[in-house]
């Protein structure tokens, strides 16, 4: 068989898959112990051996071209493929075990992460998973965790982000809060409705709730009776007894919206989403419980991101 491939072509590719993982030549580079610069000349090259390109690449951000995804989605499954074949051969073949920590907020915990667990440990038994569910920011060298899901997850060089989705937003109230209060037409009726607030623990403020209007992005600051903070599933609860309208992520209230328990409202505005990201720390010698933990999340990610 000829030799297609020398060893820094082999490099550049695995450069490549972890760019496209990560979102980012940075951390891409954090990553595998080489400068950012190293990063974009391997992928260069790689380019120029294609003839195509495989990213879109901007002053802010990276994505792959259309190509770039089918040709990703082919590397990873060769490399993984080539990994399991020097186990066997070595005799290295592990299964996954240990306890594996990870945090989540309550919303997406509740509806996207836990009920997948159960078929993540049929999977591998031998790992034990420690879920704290909650919405502070935590310390992961201190507190000892090994993933964290948050929203908005702020820039930090020691950690690995990886984009989940962006969740969409909607503002719902029940049949019964509708016809005792109205249905509200235009962004400017809110100040007419009682909306239910969630404040974060943070910082004590209260989150705006944000809608498109004309192309615009817009946030509003809105008022009412009912305030929640550090668990936004309350704010839902509220609505799904009358209580007032609420925005909150669609993926949380699919079931009620389906059935008519929840209605919802101003769909002319709707359209924004906040972005949920997977945190995970930097290291080249990742735990296998921790590896096979995120191929599986980001396995059930590109279900979600199917659906949309």
């Amino acid at each position: 068989m000829q030799r297609q491939f020398d060893d820094v072509m082999l490099g550049s590719i695995e450069l490549f898959c972890l760019a496209a993982e990560l979102g980012s030549f940075t951390a891409a580079g954090l990553a595998a112990g080489v400068t950012p610069a190293a990063v974009s000349r391997s992928i260069g090259r790689l380019e120029e051996r294609l003839g195509s390109r495989l990213f879109v690449r901007t002053t802010r951000s990276i994505r792959l071209t259309e190509g770039g995804r089918g040709y990703y989605e082919q590397c990873r499954q060769a490399l993984t493929q080539m990994v399991e074949a020097e186990r066997t051969l070595t005799g290295q073949q592990q299964e996954p075990s240990g306890t594996l920590r990870i945090s989540l907020p309550t919303t997406y915990g509740h509806h996207r992460i836990l009920p997948l667990l159960p078929e993540f440990r049929r999977r591998f038994p031998k790992v034990q998973v420690d879920v704290h569910l909650g919405n502070r920011n935590i310390d992961f060298v201190g507190e000892g965790y090994d993933l964290a899901i948050r929203v908005r997850a702020q820039p930090d060089s020691t950690l690995i982000a990886r984009p989940l989705e962006d969740a969409r937003l909607v503002v719902v109230a029940t049949p019964e809060y509708l016809a005792r209060a109205g249905t509200p037409q235009t962004l400017d009726d809110l100040a007419r409705h009682d909306c239910i607030q969630f404040e974060l623990p943070s910082s004590g403020r209260r989150i705006t709730w944000l809608f498109s209007e004309d192309r615009t992005e817009r946030e509003i600051l809105t008022e009412g009776g009912y305030v929640c903070s550090d668990d936004v599933l309350g704010g839902v609860t509220l609505a799904k007894h009358g209580a007032g309208l609420f925005q909150t992520y669609r993926f949380i209230v699919e079931r009620e919206l389906a059935d008519g328990s929840l209605v919802e409202v101003l769909q002319p505005f709707a359209g924004r989403s906040r972005p949920f990201t997977l945190l995970y720390p930097h290291g080249r010698h990742m735990p296998l419980r921790l590896r096979t933990f995120v191929d599986f999340i980001m396995e059930q990610q590109r279900r979600w991101t199917a659906q949309v």
